[in-house]
């Protein structure tokens, strides 16, 4: 699994398919599509035109909180937040081979996600980001620290963690990878500069 996801940002098609293009010829090679505000007719479209898109750059294409739009546009999965649709509707419509993510909060999520056999999960946020709506308590390096040592603790099975929300410079990732998250995933840092994808490549070795 790959250690770095772009979560896609833009209030319109065109500014989301704009910035994932940036992001996929950077080098990135997981792209989630969060596209909030949008219609499903709207949502629909973006994401078959950035399946396309990944398979051409032989990425991954998740779509956020949408499993019926992944199953359609045969994507490689779906990512539910913590009021979607259940892991077990998504993985009886997307069938076993699909990756299903989940968003936890806290090590009683995290410990929720692994029972229902999650195949990533998305922790955070990390620190204040405003691609949130309704933010969830932040958990900076000790918290993150917290929840990784607790899962140790009782003897969890190992699931790929991801951070998520507020992660801003490459420090923030060095740290958390430090303390033994598997990935990272962002948004505005690589919106913003494109670029940085090599940087965080070499760094998520």
């Amino acid at each position: 699994m790959e250690r770095l996801q772009y979560i896609s940002q833009g209030q319109t098609l065109a500014e989301q398919k704009s910035n994932i293009l940036k992001a996929l010829d950077a080098g990135s090679k997981w792209i989630q599509i969060r596209w909030k505000e949008a219609s499903n007719k709207q949502l629909y479209m973006l994401a078959e035109q950035i399946k396309m898109a990944c398979s051409e750059f032989a990425a991954y294409c998740i779509i956020n909180d949408h499993p019926e739009i992944a199953k359609d546009i045969d994507a490689e999965g779906v990512h539910l937040g913590l009021d979607d649709c259940s892991v077990t509707a998504a993985r009886d419509l997307l069938g076993p081979e699909k990756i299903i993510g989940g968003t936890a909060n806290s090590f009683a999520d995290v410990k929720q996600r692994i029972t229902e056999n999650c195949d990533y999960i998305g922790l955070g946020p990390f620190s204040y980001t405003t691609t949130k709506q309704k933010l969830s308590p932040l958990l900076g390096i000790v918290g993150y620290n917290n929840i990784i040592q607790q899962v140790h603790q009782e003897g969890l099975p190992p699931i790929p963690i991801f951070a998520i929300g507020g992660i801003n410079d490459l420090e923030d990732v060095r740290q958390l990878m430090q303390i033994g998250v598997y990935g990272i995933a962002l948004s505005g840092m690589i919106t913003q500069t494109p670029h940085i994808v090599s940087s965080l490549n070499k760094l998520l070795v």
